[in-house]
């Protein structure tokens, strides 16, 4: 069995987490997390690290490094954003593929394959903490499970377990 718990960042501004975001992502780290982690796990985003860098410091485990899975982040965010939107808000992954099913089964397999990459790293009994970002969290979640999670918010995270090639995902919070 190996596990990841996969985070949306926290609140932003531009590609920095602001006042909020940072308090917030302090309130993930005091309750949310399992520590202690095999691996933190950031899409690259200056905002997704950051929030893992406080996430890390809350499980007291600042010696363990941060690494960077490039495939987590959608090289075509500005599309996601436009699609999103005119999905219109709080939609999930099925709303948006009405609006561009190109571009959710394309990025959802690409997705799926980066957060599968992260949890093949893994020992086994191994967790890991992710960070990324909305909708191509949940896009990689469909890619490996072929579940439709609910839009998460910010600060909100699923824990994927993968157990004998075979993936559940589940909710861990939803912040208001």
């Amino acid at each position: 069995m190996r596990t990841v718990d996969l985070f949306r960042h926290t609140d932003n501004d531009a590609d920095q987490l602001t006042p909020e975001g940072v308090e917030a992502a302090e309130w993930v780290g005091r309750q949310l997390l399992n520590p202690p982690y095999d691996a933190y796990v950031s899409s690259g985003a200056a905002r997704a690290t950051q929030m893992l860098e406080i996430l890390r410091r809350a499980a007291g485990q600042e010696d363990q490094p941060i690494t960077v899975e490039p495939g987590l982040r959608s090289v075509v965010e500005d599309r996601w954003r436009d699609v999103a939107k005119a999905a219109g808000k709080g939609a999930d992954l099925e709303a948006i593929r009405d609006r561009d099913p190109d571009l959710v089964d394309k990025e959802s397999w690409m997705l799926g394959r980066a957060l599968k990459r992260v949890v093949e790293q893994l020992p086994d009994g191994g967790r890991a903490l992710v960070v990324g970002h909305s909708p191509t969290n949940e896009a990689a979640v469909l890619g490996v499970t072929g579940t439709v999670v609910t839009p998460l918010g910010k600060g909100d995270g699923v824990t994927l377990v993968e157990r004998d090639g075979h993936y559940t995902v589940n909710a861990i919070a939803h912040r208001s």
